[in-house]
């Protein structure tokens, strides 16, 4: 990969780093008292945990969970293939039923025997008005009052009821599409608890939520309950959800390409004709 940077696109300078490590500096650059944090990147390939001290992460306290946003947006196109319109070809349109549509319930069980109710007794089915690109440029959701499962003469439907909060399950329960991996919260305490003990209380009360999943309404309170429910009493366990966690890598890199130390982390032109695929290794922490 270097080399087709620098010698097939000519780059001047380069600097491979991890969506995570730009997170973490982007968190010690707003909270410069706090020595760690734990960065949650929820994305749309895979889920990895990692726990960052000072800047460097503790790469044998790094998990992943082969499941993300595509996983997702793969079991609902069944679902929905399954039980009411073929939608297999619509990954586009799926992926933004679920932004839209979906949440994490928080008692997964209790709303499950909602979702079995008929009527008004139904808090949680809405219908998601598909777009035609014509008039109806995006799809949307209807309110509770107007989902009664009857499309207008112009509207095609699809009725999200306890798909809606199934299917971002998964994040917490890979095992129901057959991942045979630990869910997100689990994994955060397994990360933790591999890591030296006197650093634990400062990864708890600093994990930070990162990647298109995580806007999931309720994401974050379920984290923050699973995670409480299995860490020592003793430990104060603190979720931030940034304003914009798609975005917040990014940030973080805007933040760090202002910072002084940054030109002694990428390797130039002159460097790689110089001291060749070596000086890559020995700068990027990939």
């Amino acid at each position: 990969m270097n080399e087709m940077f620098f010698e097939e696109y000519q780059f001047e300078s380069l600097l491979r780093i991890n969506a995570s490590t730009l997170s973490a500096h982007h968190f010690q650059k707003d909270n410069d008292k706090e020595l760690c944090c734990l960065i949650v990147d929820a994305g749309y390939s895979f889920t990895q945990i990692a726990p960052y001290c000072k800047g460097k992460k503790l790469k044998d306290s790094i998990r992943r969970i082969d499941v993300g946003g595509k996983v997702l947006t793969n079991y609902l196109k069944d679902v929905i293939s399954y039980r009411q319109l073929h939608v297999m070809d619509e990954t586009y349109v799926v992926n933004q039923v679920k932004e839209d549509a979906c949440f994490v319930s928080s008692q997964f069980y209790a709303d499950m025997e909602i979702a079995k109710q008929k009527g008004t007794e139904n808090t949680i089915v809405r219908d998601y008005v598909l777009p035609d690109y014509t008039i109806i440029k995006r799809g949307y959701v209807k309110s509770r009052e107007e989902s009664t499962g009857r499309p207008s003469a112009s509207e095609q439907i699809i009725r999200m009821n306890n798909e809606r909060f199934a299917v971002p399950e998964i994040l917490f329960h890979p095992s129901d599409v057959g991942v045979q991996q630990m869910g997100i919260s689990e994994a955060i305490v397994h990360s933790i608890e591999s890591t030296p003990e006197e650093m634990q209380p400062h990864f708890y009360k600093n994990i930070i939520l990162t990647g298109g999943s995580s806007n999931f309404p309720g994401f974050a309170n379920r984290v923050y309950r699973d995670v409480r429910a299995m860490a020592p009493e003793i430990y104060e366990v603190k979720v931030t959800l940034p304003k914009n966690p798609i975005t917040y890598a990014w940030e973080g890199g805007t933040l760090l390409s202002k910072n002084a130390e940054f030109q002694k982390l990428i390797v130039t032109r002159k460097d790689y004709d110089e001291y060749g695929h070596g000086i890559c290794y020995e700068k990027f922490d990939v």
